[in-house]
C-alpha cells in the first residue's frame, strides 16, 4: 500500500490527478474493447501512477504499469526500487521482481497478465523496449496500440499541470540568467554549463519540501548542456566543451533536455553574443526571432498545428532562408508529445495544449540563429511559460 494513501486530504494533488486519469483510461479501455493496457514508458507510468525512477530499462530493469478495464491497476518493479515506488505511488498493488531465480520480471509479468485472458492488451507500440517486445512475441499475446488514446488524454494539460510547468519556467529563467552572466572572453564553455546546473538546482529546490511525495523529487538539474559557440553555432545540439569564448562569439544555449521539474519538460533556447556581434550574425538571429514571433502570434484555439509552421516559414522565405526543422512540438511529461507544429499535422489547437516553439537558422560553418520558448494555448491565444528577453542579447 502506498505510504501516501488514505484520506483525500492526505493525497498530494499530482497523485490525486494520477488516480483520476487512470479511472478515465479504464473507461477508454472498456469503450475500445481492450481488457488492459500495459505501460512501459516512464512518462506514461508517471502520468497515471505518479512515480518515476532514475535508473531503468537502460540497465535491463523494466518497470510496468498494468491498467485493467475491470480491476485495480498493478505496478511491477525491481525489488530494489520497490520501497521508493510504494512511497510515491497511489497504486496499492505493487509487485516486485528479482534479477535471477523464479521471480524474474518475465515470470511476474506473465502471472499478472493471466487476468487479461483472451482479451486484447493495449501497449504503447512506439515505446515498448525490445526485450519486452520479445516477451510479447514469445507469449503470443494479442496486443494493439493504445498510444493514440493516451496521447489524446495528454494533449490538454490541467490547471495543476500548467502550474508545475510555470514553476519549471521560473527554474529555466534562473538557468538562463546564469548562462548569460557566465559569458566573457576566455571563459570555457563547461563553466557556463556548471553555472546553469547550479542556478537551476537551487531554484528548483525552492519549490520543494522534504515531506511526503515531494521528498522523492530531486531538484538536481542534469544532462549534458547543449551549447555551441563561435563558428560552431551552426552545429545544432553540440555539447559544452573545453573551448574558450572569444570576443564577438555567438553562444547558443538549449535547455530542451535540462529544463524540467517534477518530470514536466520545457523547451527553452537563447543566443547570446560575447561583447559584440557582427552585422551578419545580428541579421540571422533577428530573422530567427521574427520567425518564432510569427509562429507564436499564430497560436490560438481553432488553428491547425501546421498553420503555425506556415507562419514561421513565411518569415524565413521572405529573407531567403528555408528550414527542415519543425516549428514546435507539444511538451509535457515527455520531451515529445502530440501534436507537432509542422506541415502535415492538422490537429486543431485547443486551450490547455502546451508547446515548445522555436526559431532556428543554420548557416553551415558560419553562424546560426536560435530562439525557443514554451507556451500554453489559452482561450484567446497563448501565454508564455518561459521568460527571457526576445531580442539580440549581448553579454
Amino acid at each position: 500500500m502506498s505510504a501516501l494513501s488514505g484520506t483525500a486530504d492526505r493525497i498530494p494533488t499530482m497523485l490525486d490527478q494520477a488516480r483520476l486519469r487512470t479511472d478515465r483510461l479504464r473507461t477508454l479501455l472498456a469503450d475500445n474493447d481492450m481488457a488492459a493496457a500495459l505501460l512501459t514508458d516512464e512518462s506514461s507510468i508517471a502520468y497515471f501512477a505518479g512515480f518515476w525512477g532514475y535508473l531503468g530499462i537502460e540497465f535491463g530493469r523494466p518497470t510496468f504499469l498494468l491498467v485493467f478495464a475491470d480491476a485495480d491497476p498493478v505496478v511491477i518493479t525491481p525489488l530494489m526500487e520497490s520501497e521508493m515506488v510504494s512511497a510515491m505511488t497511489w497504486v496499492q498493488d505493487v509487485r516486485t521482481w528479482e534479477d535471477a531465480g523464479a521471480a524474474v520480471w518475465s515470470a511476474v509479468l506473465g502471472d499478472a497478465l493471466t487476468r487479461v485472458g483472451a482479451g486484447r492488451l493495449g501497449v504503447e507500440a512506439r515505446q515498448v523496449p525490445a526485450m519486452v517486445r520479445s516477451f510479447f512475441d514469445q507469449a503470443g499475446l494479442d496486443t494493439c496500440d493504445v498510444g493514440e488514446l493516451i496521447g489524446g488524454m495528454r494533449m490538454i494539460k490541467s490547471p495543476e499541470e500548467i502550474e508545475v510547468m510555470k514553476q519549471a519556467g521560473v527554474i529555466a529563467g534562473a538557468m538562463m540568467r546564469a548562462a548569460h552572466e557566465s559569458l566573457a572572453a576566455g571563459v570555457p564553455e563547461y563553466e557556463s554549463a556548471l553555472a546553469v546546473i547550479n542556478a537551476g538546482t537551487r531554484s528548483a529546490a525552492g519549490f520543494l519540501t522534504d515531506k511526503g511525495w515531494e521528498a522523492f523529487v530531486s531538484p538536481m538539474i542534469h544532462n549534458l548542456q547543449i551549447l555551441q559557440s563561435g563558428h560552431d553555432t551552426s552545429m545544432v545540439h553540440r555539447r559544452a566543451s573545453v573551448k574558450r569564448y572569444a570576443a564577438g562569439d555567438p553562444v547558443y544555449f538549449c535547455f530542451c533536455n535540462m529544463a524540467q521539474f517534477k518530470l514536466y519538460k520545457l523547451g527553452f533556447d537563447r543566443m547570446f553574443f560575447v561583447q559584440h556581434a557582427t552585422e551578419r550574425a545580428r541579421l540571422v538571429q533577428q530573422v530567427a526571432i521574427d520567425a518564432q514571433q510569427a509562429a507564436i502570434d499564430a497560436i490560438r484555439p481553432g488553428v491547425r498545428a501546421e498553420q503555425v509552421a506556415v507562419a514561421a516559414d513565411a518569415v524565413y522565405a521572405e529573407h531567403g532562408y528555408s528550414t527542415g526543422y519543425r516549428t514546435g512540438r507539444a511538451i509535457g511529461m515527455a520531451y515529445l508529445e502530440a501534436p507537432e507544429l509542422k506541415p502535415g499535422d492538422r490537429t486543431l489547437l485547443k486551450p490547455g495544449m502546451t508547446f515548445a516553439v522555436d526559431g532556428g537558422i543554420s548557416v553551415d560553418g558560419e553562424c546560426g540563429g536560435r530562439i525557443g520558448d514554451s507556451v500554453v494555448v489559452t482561450e484567446t491565444g497563448c501565454d508564455y511559460i518561459t521568460h527571457y528577453p526576445r531580442e539580440i542579447l549581448v553579454a
